[in-house]
């Protein structure tokens, strides 16, 4: 988180270079959390218990963790391409440690840590396994991976300001609302970049998911905060799984 503050600081005074340093295949870690497989994962409890909440908090963090190096990856492994592409990437980087920091103080005020509860390494799985190309990490991180966090976002405020913690619903209404812009980003770089490759963007992306993302993606959507992000319905429903649609 700092660190992504200071180094921001430095792209918007011009100090940085691109293109000149590759990033390692695994970016650093703190000793804690213990990582597991996501099916060995504990599973969520009850938002109205503060174990719940703090489970809920935890796993929020360790995802913008990861999301601030996902962003910082992408200015470093993939040179070569306009300086407004770099821009973009390094404010949506910045904006992921300002997300951590939130989610650090909410940890704080209820008594916790990140690094008290394991974690799963789904996140950076995902990005080992598009570093080859850059269209493939655009596809699957922000037009899947951050594109659900605006569908799950709205029932989870929702439960929080049920149980009276108004305070964590509002820090995930920032991030939802910044989210929608880094959603937003990933679509106007992949339909670029799908452009120049002479690639239609909707039929891309979805050889692309169907490529290096498992599974289906799981209704329910919200199309609302996707329509703002300029998701189309008809660029993922056909990607959608129909056994979980009404």
């Amino acid at each position: 988180m700092r660190l992504s503050r200071e180094i921001f600081a430095q792209w918007r005074a011009g100090g940085l270079p691109v293109g000149h340093a590759a990033p390692p295949e695994r970016p650093g870690r703190p000793p804690r959390p213990l990582l597991l497989p996501p099916k060995e994962m504990p599973r969520r409890r009850n938002f109205g218990s503060p174990g719940g909440r703090l489970a809920l908090l935890h796993a929020l963090a360790h995802i913008e963790l990861n999301a601030i190096d996902l962003g910082w990856d992408v200015v470093a492994r993939f040179p070569g391409l306009p300086l407004a592409f770099y821009d973009d990437w390094a404010r949506v980087a910045a904006e992921e440690a300002e997300h951590y920091a939130l989610l650090a103080e909410r940890l704080a005020a209820l008594g916790a840590a990140y690094g008290d509860l394991p974690a799963h390494d789904g996140l950076w799985e995902s990005a080992a396994a598009t570093a080859h190309d850059l269209l493939a990490r655009l596809a699957v991180v922000p037009l899947v991976l951050e594109a659900r966090g605006l569908d799950v976002a709205p029932p989870m405020i929702a439960r929080l300001r049920a149980v009276g913690d108004d305070a964590s619903a509002a820090v995930l209404t920032r991030i939802r609302d910044d989210e929608i812009g880094h959603v937003a980003v990933g679509l106007r770089w992949f339909a670029r970049l799908a452009a120049a490759r002479g690639l239609a963007p909707d039929a891309a992306w979805q050889a692309l998911v169907r490529a290096h993302f498992p599974g289906a993606l799981k209704p329910p959507f919200d199309h609302a905060a996707r329509a703002r992000a300029g998701l189309a319905p008809e660029f993922y429903l056909p990607l959608a799984d129909p056994a979980r649609q009404s």
